[in-house]
């Protein structure tokens, strides 16, 4: 309930994503994925949720939280992957360079480094790192459709489970 979502809290098909913005298949993922829920607003969540595996990752972690006092999480969440080269070096997160970006997004940056201190912050990131923990992800991306693990990571992978719960749910409505 605590995590940023796109689409209807009652649609039939919840799909939780842990991703670390510092992964570069997170960033290639985002947009495939954000395409096919929007493609199916009505029936598709999509639910994110942070999994800071790389090194550094667990600050721009706070930051993307942080700018949802903003309201502008999304907004924030693009301009981090659009540029995640120039940010991360060597699969380490530089959270050092991740201001530029987020300023360019509309987000005002000092205000966001005071949000990123909060304990409510700490309280989300660390309730997304042990339910990471329980459910044993161990990289990103990690998805679950209606709860159920991708048996095997993939795109195509990914396409068939999300297929399969849009079936089920269309033969419970019809049915």
């Amino acid at each position: 309930m605590h995590s940023p979502a796109l689409g209807r809290a009652e649609a039939p098909v919840q799909l939780v994503e842990f991703f670390d913005p510092a992964c570069e298949t997170c960033a290639q993922f985002y947009p495939l994925v954000k395409k096919m829920a929007a493609a199916h607003r009505e029936e598709i969540r999509l639910v994110l949720r942070y999994a800071p595996f790389h090194p550094g990752s667990d600050q721009v972690v706070k930051a993307l939280e942080a700018s949802r006092r903003q309201g502008k999480f999304w907004q924030a969440l693009e301009a981090l992957l659009e540029s995640q080269p120039q940010w991360v070096i060597q699969h380490r997160a530089q959270p050092d360079l991740i201001w530029q970006p987020l300023a360019r997004a509309g987000l005002d940056v000092e205000r966001l480094k005071v949000d990123m201190q909060s304990p409510e912050v700490a309280r989300i990131v660390a309730q997304d790192v042990a339910d990471s923990n329980t459910l044993n992800v161990s990289a990103t991306p990690e998805y679950f459709v209606n709860g159920r693990p991708l048996p095997s990571f993939g795109y195509d992978q990914l396409r068939t489970l999300v297929d399969e719960e849009l079936a089920i749910a269309e033969r419970r409505k019809a049915g």
